[in-house]
């Protein structure tokens, strides 16, 4: 989940119609109030391509741990690897961020990620067609995917930050989560009704579609990424940049924190990861792959709920407190799963108000986390940024999936599960430590780029945080 890529698509950056306005260096206006995103034509584009994509996703997420299970009878060991080599290239993110951040052309990248993606997802059908598909594909399928992906979301946090003015951070994040959400709401029931209809490889033919039109529309953004003066400046060796992304994010409390928080949650609800719970459904719960569907669909209109009300609970009780209560009510719902039994209608449904609760909880941690980390982060340090989130954040998840399938080889499923829902909630342990939790709203957070100093960032990135930055906060070297 997102924090998950999930997070993992975070940040924001400049005005509707001229592509530089709300860019100071470029010439814009600073945007001093919301921009109705509605009549951002850029905008929407951009988030049609993402919510095509997450349709997609949400097949494929059901449908290769159903294949693995039902097709190629595999253990739960076999099962989290699946799971865990999906996670696994986002423990080079550190250094793909900092190629990244070099990279003028951002969409580019993208693009070739969303292409990467879909066609080495058609390859699962073929090999259906030639009676060929194998454990080793499907891992194949996963490690290529989970590498197109981090490209993908190393890409993303500059591109966005010149799509979205800081003022609607909050108001881009909930509208790409509530899309995110309603896919976890349609997705899983249609792609549990497309796997029995069409068998599991080939329902995986929607999520390659999907990805082409995400780069179809992605690729019709007009969009200025002209690099600016300080782009021009020769770049400091690839592995200092990398260093300097993870020293600054040590180095920032707000950083430091939502790291600590969102990489513990993760790690713990990859233990009882998605993976496994399929299997714990399919096999504990003896559900079929439609009523798996159907009540993770039932479930996730929680997420739903959670994205649409983010934004209005973070205004009465603070952003921090909000992303306090998602970290717990994220993870802990699992001990629900944990526990269900009885009649078939009873196991469908406590699995499905598990997923609604726990639904409801990332979205509040996903939203305003990750509107909170967007304006801490100076221009200059985006990419790095990113990549030393990922290479944290999502890669103690492959860490937390084998974990989770040694656990639920010698402990069982519901065990695990347990493990998952109480480890999560010690991410709150973070939280408290830190001022995040004091923190009402983006407008009265003290902890903005005036933070950066010298010894973080190399000195092209200092000014362009000097650039960036409102004249009553800027940094100290300006």
């Amino acid at each position: 989940m997102s924090a998950a890529r999930e997070g993992g698509r975070q940040e924001g950056g400049s005005r509707t119609g001229d592509p530089r306005a709300g860019d100071p260096r470029a010439g814009g206006p600073q945007a001093d109030g919301p921009i109705s995103l509605w009549r951002d034509r850029r905008f929407r584009r951009f988030w049609a391509g993402q919510s095509i994509s997450e349709f997609g996703d949400r097949i494929t997420e059901l449908a290769l741990p159903l294949i693995a299970v039902t097709a190629l009878s595999a253990s739960a060991n076999q099962v989290a690897w699946l799971t865990a080599l999906v996670w696994t290239p986002n423990l080079l993110a550190i250094v793909l961020g900092a190629w990244v951040d070099r990279r003028v052309r951002k969409r580019r990248l993208m693009v070739l990620a969303d292409l990467v993606r879909a066609t080495v997802l058609l390859s699962l059908p073929v090999a259906y067609l030639l009676d060929a598909v194998s454990l080793g594909q499907l891992y194949a399928v996963a490690l290529v995917t989970g590498t197109a992906a981090v490209l993908f979301n190393t890409a993303y946090p500059p591109f966005f930050v010149r799509l979205v003015p800081r003022s609607s951070y909050v108001e881009a994040n909930s509208r790409l989560s509530a899309s995110r959400s309603v896919s976890h709401v349609v997705g899983p029931a249609a792609g549990g009704a497309l796997v029995q209809a069409l068998t599991a490889p080939v329902a995986v033919v929607v999520d390659a579609l999907s990805y082409l039109a995400s780069a179809f529309l992605i690729g019709r953004i007009p969009l200025d990424e002209s690099p600016t003066g300080t782009d021009w400046a020769a770049p400091p060796p690839l592995l200092r940049r990398a260093r300097e992304g993870m020293a600054f994010v040590a180095r920032h409390p707000v950083l430091r924190a939502g790291l600590g928080t969102a990489a513990t949650v993760n790690f713990f609800t990859f233990v009882a990861g998605s993976g496994l719970l399929v299997l714990f459904a399919s096999r504990v719960l003896e559900l079929s792959a439609g009523a798996i569907g159907l009540a993770l669909g039932i479930g996730s209109t929680g997420a739903l709920l959670g994205a649409v009300l983010a934004p209005g609970v973070s205004r009465r009780i603070g952003v921090g407190r909000s992303i306090a209560v998602g970290a717990v009510l994220f993870p802990a719902p699992l001990a629900i799963a944990a526990f269900a039994g009885g009649p078939l209608w009873a196991r469908a449904g406590v699995l499905a108000a598990a997923e609604f609760l726990s639904g409801v909880g990332v979205m509040l941690f996903d939203v305003n986390l990750n509107s909170l980390q967007t304006s801490v982060i100076p221009d200059g340090m985006r990419s790095r940024v990113a990549g030393a989130f990922s290479s944290v954040n999502y890669g103690v998840r492959p860490l937390g999936a084998v974990v989770g399938g040694l656990l639920a080889t010698g402990f069982g499923l519901r065990a695990t599960l347990l493990v998952g829902a109480v480890g999560g909630t010690l991410s709150l342990l973070w939280l408290l430590a830190s001022p995040i939790p004091r923190i009402r709203s983006l407008a009265e957070n003290d902890v903005t780029p005036a933070d950066v100093t010298p010894a973080d960032v190399a000195p092209a990135d200092v000014a362009a945080a000097c650039d960036d930055a409102d004249p009553e906060h800027r940094p100290t070297p300006c």
